[in-house]
């Protein structure tokens, strides 16, 4: 009996819409990262991207538990001295809705060139509609 390591040539890829209403902001995201990443498939190799497409619609209308809304803060540099600006989740997701889920998905993914490969598999969409319907996507429901 053989391993199995797949090829770029043997990847096949699947496209899935999640809706995220009532969804909980880190327990989504890691279910994201793992289709991603391609943990769902019997074919997963660890060096080799073979994660599937993932477009995420309703991202407004994620939750958190607790106050994290206003005690949870995204930190960004600007490299210059005294250029840390932060930022609470309230007013992260008043600016950019959908960018709380794309912060904690990148967070979850391998670190490097692989990672940066897979993050762009990731198309998140505040409201209902997506660009994608071209590309035919499953609903795939998430239960956790």
């Amino acid at each position: 009996m053989k391993s199995f390591m797949a090829s770029p040539a043997t990847i096949e890829r699947k496209w899935y819409v999640i809706d995220a209403t009532g969804h909980t902001l880190g327990r989504l995201s890691s279910e994201i990262a793992k289709i991603l990443r391609g943990k769902n498939k019997p074919t997963y190799t660890p060096h080799i991207d073979t994660g599937d497409y993932v477009i995420i619609v309703n991202a407004d209308k994620i939750k958190v538990t607790g106050k994290k809304l206003d005690q949870k803060i995204y930190y960004n540099h600007s490299d210059y001295v005294g250029g840390m600006r932060e930022t609470t989740l309230r007013e992260l997701n008043a600016k950019k809705p959908g960018e709380a889920i794309n912060i904690a998905v990148k967070g979850m993914l391998p670190k490097g060139p692989l990672g940066r490969q897979m993050i762009t598999k990731l198309h998140v969409y505040a409201g209902p509609e997506h660009d994608n319907a071209a590309q035919k996507p499953e609903v795939l429901e998430i239960k956790y």
